[in-house]
């Protein structure tokens, strides 16, 4: 039986009279890409802090590969969470092989792991003449360090220009794709789409959703651009009913119908004489259905 990356079981952190996490059961299996997903405040940062043990969980119990969080299990983890940090007047390389050495890990290790995120060529620089870019570059490649089993990164494309948040994307693929398990937290709804195997929306502390990402898109609709508009509407309306049929927020007509009923609402708006433009189908991006959960603040995407 293979032993899950990271289980919590009713994971809860509260400080005073405040909760941060509450009644937690989370589940990362092994070789995904989990995507954790919440607004400020969710709890997401809390809750990575108590699975590498960084702080200790009010209530309820965290599990790596099997184990609670301490020498034995994390030293199967690589972590970056809220910003690497590292001696300012050493380089990039010499920063690496400090952290090799507290590690136990061969130093050997610094120069593969500047070279999986890009940094090769200013690796003899000082961190402090880094960019925000480069930094964070620097702190997946300390991560990296140990060859991890599990990764867990806390906004990993931070400070990234559009090219390197690309690299940073490809490379948490490709290190999925090799059997390391990447836990991330983003609030780049756009670049979980993208990588993420599974996704977990946090609420209030709260685990509010949990599929893949496939699953959380369901609910499409067959978008029609049609005129005369009025005409367009009746017609549908007429052939499926006014609960069916609505209209986002350029004027199209979303009709709620299974996407093999396009050729059957085409035909008909033909008959009717009217003009149809544009037909496709329509699925939900992630961010409309992540403001459903959490409330349809828009402040939170």
């Amino acid at each position: 039986m293979t032993t899950n990356p990271v289980e919590t079981h009713g994971l809860g952190k509260r400080y005073g009279g405040t909760v941060a996490v509450r009644d937690l059961d989370l589940t990362v299996r092994p070789g995904e890409v989990y995507g954790f997903l919440g607004p400020n405040g969710a709890g997401k940062t809390t809750t990575l802090r108590m699975l590498l043990g960084l702080i200790r969980p009010t209530s309820g119990g965290v599990r790596l590969f099997g184990a609670p969080p301490g020498p034995g299990s994390l030293r199967h983890v690589g972590a970056l969470v809220e910003g690497p940090a590292f001696y300012p007047y050493l380089s990039g390389r010499r920063n690496l092989a400090v952290l090799a050495d507290h590690a136990g890990v061969p130093r050997s290790r610094a120069g593969t792991a500047l070279a999986r995120v890009g940094l090769t060529g200013r690796a003899g620089d000082r961190y402090s003449g880094y960019s925000l870019g480069m930094k964070q570059r620097l702190g997946l490649a300390a991560a990296l360090l140990k060859e991890p089993r599990l990764l867990v990164l806390d906004e990993p494309t931070n400070g990234l220009d559009p090219a390197g948040m690309a690299e940073m994307r490809r490379t948490i693929r490709a290190l999925a794709d090799g059997g390391c398990t990447v836990l991330l937290s983003s609030h780049l709804l756009a670049e979980v789409e993208q990588i993420c195997d599974r996704v977990g929306v946090l609420h209030g502390g709260r685990l509010v959703a949990e599929s893949t990402v496939e699953e959380l898109r369901t609910g499409g609709a067959l978008r029609v651009v049609a005129g005369p508009e009025d005409r367009a509407r009746d017609r549908v309306v007429a052939l499926l009913g006014a609960e069916r049929v609505r209209a986002d927020d350029g004027g199209a007509l979303l009709v709620d119908v299974e996407r093999d009923q396009a050729p059957r609402v085409n035909a008909e708006l033909v008959r009717a004489g009217v003009d149809v433009h544009e037909l496709c189908w329509s699925e939900p991006d992630l961010e409309r259905r992540f403001l459903e959960l959490t409330g349809g603040d828009p402040d939170v995407a």
